[in-house]
C-alpha cells in the first residue's frame, strides 16, 4: 500500500520553517543521511517560501516513496496563484518577481534526483502552480522505461488516519492498478482500505473480475469498501478495469478520452454483478486515471495545457488541488507511458 500524503498548510511565509521542520522529520524516518536531510530542508524551504511569496499560499504533498527495500522522499507544492507565463525563464537562476536573488526554483532543481513543473496563468479554475521533487538516499534516482506512476492520497481534515488506499502490481509489460475507498473514514475505514491493498497485492491474478471477488470475499469482517482495479497492458495497448462502487477513473491516448464503468455495491458486504471492461489504449500520450468519490467528477485534462506530459505525481497533486471535495478522504492515482 502507498504511504499517505502529510498535507502542510503555507498560508504565509511565517509557515516555512514549520514545513522544513516536517521535512527533516519524514526524511529521518526514510533513513536518509545527513547530507540528504540537508538537500530535503533545503527544497521544502525554497518550495513553502515560493508558494507564499508567489502563490498567496498554498500546500506542500510529504510523503515516502519507494523502489524496491529503497526509501524516497517525495515533496510537491501546489498553489493556486497567478501561475507563470513562462515557466522555462523562470528557472534561470537570478530571475526574480520579489526583489530576492532568484535562486529559489533553480536551486531547487539542483538539489531534486526528480523533478517537474506545471503551471497555468489565466482565470480559474486550472491556475496557478505545481513542483514536483523526488530525493533519494545518495542521488541514486530508479529509471523506469515502461510507465510512470504517482499518487496523492489525503485524508479527510481532522482526520490522523487516510481511509483511502492505493497499491501498483508490475508484471512485465501489465501494470495493475488499485485504488480503494473504506466505508466512511477514520481507523475502521483505513482497516478495510489496507487489507484491500493486501489482498490485491498477495492474490492478484490476469482477471480483473478474480482480484476483485477477492478482495469482496476478504473484506466480509471489514467496513467494505469502493475498489477500482485496472490492468494496464502496455503491449497490447489495453486497459482491463472493474470496480465496485464509486471510484471513478479514464484513460486518455491519441486524442480519445474513456470513462470508466464501475458497477453499484460495497466490497465484503452488497456486491452484485462483478464485471470487467476493456478499453484500447493505442495512439500517443497515454494517462490513466482513477480517483476515489472525495474528487469530484467534474474535471478534464483539456482545462489543462500540457499537463497531461508531466509526471503522474503532479497531475494527480493538480487534479487533486482543484478537486477535493474537502469533505472525505480524497485520492488520486495517475500512470502515464514512460517517454
Amino acid at each position: 500500500m502507498e504511504a499517505m500524503n502529510r498535507l502542510l498548510p503555507v498560508p504565509d511565509t511565517s509557515h516555512a520553517n514549520s514545513a522544513r521542520r516536517e521535512v527533516e522529520s519524514v526524511a529521518r524516518s526514510c533513513g536518509f543521511s545527513e547530507p540528504d536531510i540537508g538537500r530535503a530542508a533545503l527544497v521544502a524551504l525554497e518550495l513553502a517560501t515560493n508558494v507564499a511569496r508567489h502563490g498567496g499560499g498554498g500546500h506542500l504533498l510529504v510523503r515516502e516513496v519507494a523502489a524496491g527495500d529503497c526509501k524516497g522522499l517525495e515533496i510537491t507544492s501546489i498553489d493556486s496563484g497567478p501561475g507563470m507565463a513562462d515557466v522555462a525563464h523562470s528557472l534561470t537562476d537570478g530571475v526574480s518577481t520579489y526583489g530576492s536573488a532568484g535562486a529559489g526554483l533553480g536551486a531547487i532543481r539542483r538539489q531534486a534526483d526528480e523533478f517537474d513543473i506545471h503551471s497555468q496563468t489565466g482565470p480559474a479554475p486550472g491556475r496557478g502552480t505545481a513542483i514536483f521533487v523526488r530525493l533519494w538516499p545518495g542521488r541514486r534516482a530508479p529509471s523506469e522505461t515502461l510507465a510512470l506512476v504517482g499518487s496523492v492520497s489525503v485524508p479527510k481534515p481532522d482526520e490522523l488516519v487516510c481511509g483511502d488506499g492505493v497499491a501498483v502490481v508490475r508484471a512485465g509489460s501489465v501494470v495493475s492498478l488499485l485504488v480503494v475507498d473504506g466505508l466512511g473514514h477514520g481507523v475502521a475505514a483505513q482497516q478495510a482500505a489496507i487489507a484491500a491493498c493486501d489482498l490485491f497485492q498477495k492474490s492478484l491474478v490476469g482477471s480483473t473480475v478474480t482480484a476483485a471477488q477477492k478482495i469482496h470475499a476478504g473484506l466480509r469482517a471489514t467496513r467494505g469498501a469502493a475498489i477500482g482495479i485496472a490492468n494496464v497492458d502496455l503491449a497490447a495497448a489495453s486497459i482491463t478495469f472493474c470496480g465496485i462502487g464509486n471510484i471513478a477513473g479514464l484513460t486518455a491516448a491519441g486524442g480519445q478520452v474513456r470513462r470508466f464503468v464501475s458497477m453499484n455495491g460495497i466490497a465484503g458486504h452488497t456486491a452484485g454483478q462483478i464485471r470487467e471492461f476493456v478499453y484500447p489504449c493505442d495512439g500517443p500520450g497515454l494517462v490513466v486515471v482513477l480517483h476515489s468519490d472525495g474528487i469530484g467528477t467534474n474535471w478534464s485534462l483539456d482545462r489543462y495545457p500540457g499537463l497531461a506530459a508531466r509526471h503522474p505525481a503532479l497531475i494527480a497533486a493538480v487534479l487533486y488541488r482543484d478537486g477535493t471535495r474537502g469533505r472525505d478522504d480524497a485520492t488520486v492515482l495517475v500512470l502515464r507511458r514512460a517517454p
